[in-house]
């Protein structure tokens, strides 16, 4: 196994291996009551390094975004207000975290992470960024946890770079992708597609391009019901280039703000309908992490590394 940190140019690393982009060493400092569940990204990427199934999957280091590709989804006035610390008390209470440059930078940093999972899932097929999956964030705001957001940056960012024309966001997340929908709203060479708690936060949604809200309380069989009925309206649109798929551990019957009633089983079936899919209509995907708040944290370590797994058994196979 490549040491966690090593970077390598992506035509170095073997074929049926994957790239695993990380940031939680860019710590952001939160206090000890905070409800956010920050070692869950070290605890991941810990997990992840000692499991045989990756012992030839690659850990990555990302760039961290620039502002001319931060600017391709947000104003220049947040982008400034965000780097310079100067969102007013009501901002930052709408984003949950305190500010600090070291929030600027893994905020940074995570949504680079998830335009190389873009770019390397174009190469190999799939690639994952263990954090992000920041999809509430809006091009004036931030909100729920999320500074930029970097599914929307990802797409915008690698169609400037002339590698992709059409993607797709597959959010399933238990919290509606709204920051995504309102920045892609109008792209017609981008797709929405989010499940999500219909009741659950936010309170007030912003239409995705195909939407499919849930009842709390919806367990594992009614879920990939929908889910299935939701991807095969998704097959209908012209072929997509990309696929940035947020895989949240928020649908599980443990978790603290979720309200679903998903088996650690379930979630996994749910991540393999999504990945034989993408992997059936050619359609390269990069992986984000996305919501995750049970109470055991472990659990959280539990449903994001079998998401992973999955993933790395599928690039094998590719090959």
């Amino acid at each position: 196994m490549k040491l966690p940190g090593q970077v390598l140019a992506y035509e170095e690393h073997h074929p049926s291996s994957m790239l695993l982009f990380y940031t939680d060493h860019f710590e952001l400092p939160l206090p000890e009551s905070h409800r956010f569940p920050m070692s869950k990204y070290r605890l991941l990427r810990e997990r992840l390094a000692q499991s045989p199934w990756h012992e030839n999957d690659v850990f990555v280091v990302p760039v961290a975004a620039t502002d001319e590709q931060l600017l391709l989804c947000h104003s220049t006035q947040y982008l400034e207000a965000v780097k310079t610390g100067t969102l007013t008390v009501a901002e930052i209470r709408r984003i949950g975290f305190p500010w600090s440059p070291a929030m600027v930078e893994r905020s940074r940093r995570s949504t680079g992470a998830t335009i190389s999972a873009g770019r390397a899932a174009l190469a190999d097929g799939v690639s994952v960024n263990l954090a992000g999956g920041t999809h509430h964030a809006f091009a004036d705001a931030g909100e729920g946890y999320c500074v930029f957001n970097d599914a929307a940056v990802a797409i915008r960012s690698l169609r400037c770079e002339g590698l992709i024309r059409r993607a797709i966001v597959i959010d399933l997340d238990v919290h509606q992708g709204n920051g995504t929908a309102s920045i892609l709203a109008g792209d017609n060479d981008s797709f929405t597609f989010s499940m999500h708690g219909s009741k659950n936060f936010p309170l007030r949604k912003t239409a995705s391009d195909l939407d499919v809200p849930l009842a709390d309380g919806t367990g594992d069989e009614e879920y990939l019901e929908k889910l299935r009925d939701g991807l095969a309206i998704v097959q209908e649109q012209p072929r997509f280039d990309l696929a940035i798929y947020l895989a949240g551990a928020d649908p599980f019957s443990g978790d603290r703000l979720g309200r679903m009633n998903l088996s650690k089983a379930g979630l996994a079936q749910r991540d393999a309908t999504v990945l034989d899919w993408c992997e059936k209509l050619q359609i390269p995907v990069a992986i984000a992490m996305s919501g995750g708040y049970a109470t055991n944290i472990n659990d959280i370590v539990d449903i994001h590394a079998e998401t992973i797994r999955l993933a790395s058994e599928r690039q094998r196979n590719r090959q």
